[in-house]
């Protein structure tokens, strides 16, 4: 893939470890790197348009550990797709803490989202100060909780007995 080698400036012994390196590098970078760690049916608002379009609803609930807020996704060809967006404000701290809140936010959007969210929304998990801080178990009571004050969870699913 990578294999590009001065062959001229190279001693003859040194060629082929250069060459080695390079093969064995690449494929261990290429399976660190994953795209989008997000399920199956669950997207990211990516635009700032979007995420003001969320926000414009006016749907939102307040918990300790975040803020949700919500807007139904009526453009046609997403009703079955479910969006989410992550912020903290500069207020929070600096990047290290804001970008490990946003990291928490995530992990807790992929274990909650996709089984408790109704398609055809679009979410936006705000940090909070207290989101770094909060234990794991509450956050996810917290995110289930707001889904369901703001109208976006979806209804219990019926097991056959």
């Amino acid at each position: 893939m990578f294999a590009l080698v001065a062959t001229d400036s190279a001693p003859a012994g040194q060629r082929s470890a250069v060459a080695e390196s390079l093969q064995t590098a690449v494929p261990k970078a290429a399976k660190a790197f994953q795209p989008n760690p997000m399920p199956i049916g669950v997207e990211r608002l990516k635009k700032r348009a979007e995420f003001l379009r969320v926000a414009s609803v006016r749907r939102k609930w307040a918990a300790p550990g975040m803020v949700l807020q919500a807007a139904r996704d009526t453009s046609p060809g997403r009703a079955n797709a479910v969006r989410v967006g992550f912020t903290v404000t500069k207020k929070v701290g600096n990047a290290v803490v804001r970008n490990r809140i946003k990291r928490r936010l995530r992990a807790v959007a992929q274990e909650i989202i996709p089984d408790h969210a109704e398609a055809g929304w679009d979410f936006v998990l705000i940090g909070r100060a207290k989101t770094k801080d909060r234990k794991f178990d509450e956050l996810k009571s917290d995110l289930h909780a707001a889904l369901g004050k703001v109208g976006a969870a979806a209804s219990p699913r019926r097991t056959a007995t």
